[in-house]
């Protein structure tokens, strides 16, 4: 099973890079199964539905967030209504939406858990216990088991690849929006990267325009962000998992689109 995982989909950009291209990457690493990380889709901060439902149309099979998944208020109204969309499943109950889903394509069962870190983000359940949770309801005959863990830390991140380590097939790590060079397999089972990185705008600051950024920086005063224009990048990771759920293949792309 090749599963594609795209980094956080920042605005139109983002979007539109993803509608133009997915396709073709998909044929170019014979993909049965993508993920994408949705929660920066709409103009940076959250996704609408209109979004989330067309990169579902565009070929994404599940679209995972972050902290920033309820920046969008129509968020909490539709998200119950759609099976394909994540939410970090270490929000405290209740709680709309779904923390982990379990999919069927192409003959295999799929189960994608969305978890987010706590160092440097609001403070929610523990992100450890709740994967211990997830692991004990999610049948024994899906073997094939991959976290996002939306998580600031890299020791935090790399601390939740151990403790998975041998239990899911596949981590990999979201919202820095700066793809990392640790690509690898743990423990010759779990596939492991810090974090995927961006798609979205090359050359402004993590996908907003860099003079806004720089302006912040220098007269420490906050600015409204916008969207970063210009070449697009759209960082991925591509794992072969086989039927058993050990990951056999792990490697990371860049691809930049002027």
């Amino acid at each position: 099973m090749k599963i594609l995982v795209l980094g956080d989909i920042v605005g139109r950009p983002g979007r539109n890079i993803i509608k133009d291209n997915l396709k073709s990457i998909q044929d170019e690493f014979d993909i049965d199964f993508t993920i994408a990380n949705g929660e920066n889709a709409s103009s940076g901060l959250g996704i609408t539905e209109k979004n989330a439902s067309d990169m579902i149309d565009w070929g994404v099979d599940v679209i995972t967030t972050g902290n920033h998944v309820w920046d969008k208020k129509e968020t909490e109204g539709y998200i119950d209504n759609y099976d394909w969309i994540l939410r970090p499943a270490n929000y405290p109950d209740p709680c709309p939406g779904k923390g982990y889903i379990i999919k069927e394509k192409n003959g295999a069962k799929i189960a994608v858990i969305n978890t987010s870190g706590l160092v440097y983000l609001k403070s929610l359940d523990c992100p450890f216990k709740k994967i211990d949770e997830i692991l004990l309801e999610i049948p024994s005959d899906v073997k094939i088991r991959i976290l996002d863990f939306h998580a600031e830390a890299t020791a935090e991140k790399i601390s939740m690849g151990y403790y998975c380590s041998q239990r899911v097939s596949l981590v990999f790590g979201t919202h820095t929006h700066v793809q990392t060079a640790d690509c690898r397999i743990l423990d010759d089972y779990t596939g492991y990267i810090t974090d995927v990185g961006m798609t979205g705008p090359l050359d402004g600051v993590i996908g907003v325009d860099r003079d806004i950024i720089l302006k912040g920086f220098l007269s420490k005063r906050p600015g409204k962000y916008s969207i970063a224009y210009g070449p697009v990048q759209i960082n991925g990771l591509v794992a072969d998992i086989d039927e058993s759920g050990k990951c056999k293949e792990l490697f990371n792309f860049i691809k930049i689109y002027e």
